[in-house]
């Protein structure tokens, strides 16, 4: 296997530094490439009998064990890993090789929120041709819902991100703070405690479409609907949407949020030292406090994410995402084989060995999976919470065909309410204004507002 590589970054993605002319115009230049997009177990057995490369973009640390295992079992198939970026620095490389019509690998990971700006566009090989379909009780609903778009079934999912509230006990302890099960609970401690000490937060936040869109997605909003693949609806003030920004801006405008940027130096620093306090984020973040806030190992714990109304149970995802294959791979049926081992089969395993939370419904009830206790989150059986998350998601969420374009402007809206410690419901409605107007400009016909 060859594996190439450049410098892996953490979850949440960059600025999106160039505009993704995404639209409809797409459809016209994304069909390139051959081989057979149907194939039943037989078809896709004999192509891994075949001498074969296939390139995979991907930057899950897991895909280079993956890629070895699934060689040995098939030595007459090499897989070339390439980590080409995460976020949109892989969008847009990904973007410009469909434009071109070579390029593209044959199989790409995708996170969820940025698969329907692929899949609709006809991009991508609907998976039903190989009976992938036939998969759909092996996932958990809001994974499986996430690739199953238009009819259409365009990913396997391989990891999932379902939200928790995690928490410095010590310093919860320290200042007699009772851990919040209502976010009005929430913004009560983030007083108390900032009251105590000043230097100290509840949270950090400046300002994240991935968080913002899973707190309204928890709150119940549904914000942005697809009909056809081209009517879309935006209404960022929505009975979900309002329910955030309304308590969120108590946060924002009494100025209890810290105002570090997540994945910087300072926030690890203050992971570390208890003077962040929470974090309320997908189930994927246990390895990366693991690796990045060791010295506070023993510190922290997990609890279920706080709700809109006492007794309530409501999660939503944040992060995680599925692997496609190209319509311009040449390789279909070698890729679909891959597909299966890495998302379905025996890949599945050491994706959990290397940290991936698992989408797969065996997976997340196994005793061995439910039962670990983690020696970081002083022996609590964290995936017990993180499982019944992933089973309290709340169903009917959809993301737009133009997702990734319209959270790269995210700073330039919600962001500025942040900056100026303001009302959080502002930003959204120019956030919801200049998304429409880009959805309009590439085709689609978008309709703004209630």
């Amino acid at each position: 296997m060859k594996i190439r590589s450049t410098r892996r970054l953490r979850r949440g993605a960059a600025a999106l530094t160039g505009v993704l002319a995404l639209g409809l115009a797409l459809s016209a230049c994304s069909s390139a490439g051959g081989s057979a997009e149907t194939g039943n177990a037989d078809d896709i057995a004999k192509a891994l009998d075949t001498e074969t490369t296939i390139t995979v973009w991907a930057w899950a640390p897991a895909v280079e064990q993956i890629a070895k295992d699934f060689e040995k079992e098939h030595p007459k198939i090499t897989v070339n890993v390439v980590n080409a970026g995460t976020g949109n620095d892989q969008y847009v490389k990904l973007q410009n090789a469909i434009k071109a019509g070579s390029g593209a690998p044959d199989v790409a990971q995708i996170e969820y929120y940025a698969l329907p700006q692929f899949a609709l566009s006809d991009s991508l090989v609907d998976l039903k041709g190989f009976g992938f379909d036939s998969f759909s009780d092996k996932y958990t609903d809001s994974t499986w819902n996430s690739v199953n778009l238009d009819g259409g079934v365009y990913a396997l999912p391989q990891d999932s991100g379902p939200m928790a509230l995690f928490y410095n006990k010590a310093v919860f302890d320290q200042y007699g703070i009772a851990v919040p099960t209502t976010w009005d609970e929430y913004v009560a401690a983030a007083k108390q405690l900032h009251a105590a000490d000043p230097t100290k937060y509840i949270t950090n936040d400046t300002g994240d479409a991935g968080f913002t869109t899973s707190m309204i997605w928890q709150a119940g909003g549904q914000p942005y609907k697809t009909e056809k693949s081209t009517d879309v609806s935006i209404n960022l003030q929505d009975a979900g949407s309002k329910k955030f920004a309304d308590t969120w801006s108590e946060l924002v405008e009494g100025g209890l949020v810290s105002p570090i940027t997540s994945w910087s130096d300072e926030w690890y620093k203050g992971l570390g030292d208890g003077s962040i306090a929470t974090l309320t984020i997908g189930a994927w973040m246990p390895g990366n406090l693991e690796s990045g806030v060791a010295q506070a190992s023993g510190d922290w714990r997990v609890a279920p994410m706080p709700t809109w109304e006492k007794g309530q149970a409501a999660s939503a995802e944040n992060g995680g995402g599925g692997d496609a294959i190209l319509k311009q791979s040449k390789n279909k049926l070698a890729a679909a084989g891959f597909l299966q081992y890495m998302n379905e089969g025996d890949g599945t395993q050491t994706s959990i060995a290397k940290g991936g939370f698992p989408s797969t419904v065996a997976d997340l009830n196994s005793d061995a999976f439910l039962n670990y206790e983690s020696p970081y989150f002083g022996g609590q059986k964290i995936n017990q919470v993180l499982v019944q998350s992933s089973k309290d998601v709340v169903k009917g969420w959809q993301y737009l065909p133009f997702q990734v374009y319209s959270n790269s402007i995210f700073n330039d809206t919600v962001g500025k309410a942040y900056a100026n410690k303001s009302d959080l419901n502002a930003g959204l409605e120019a956030w919801q204004k200049a998304t429409a107007d880009y959805g309009n400009e590439q085709g689609f016909t978008v309709k703004a507002g209630s």
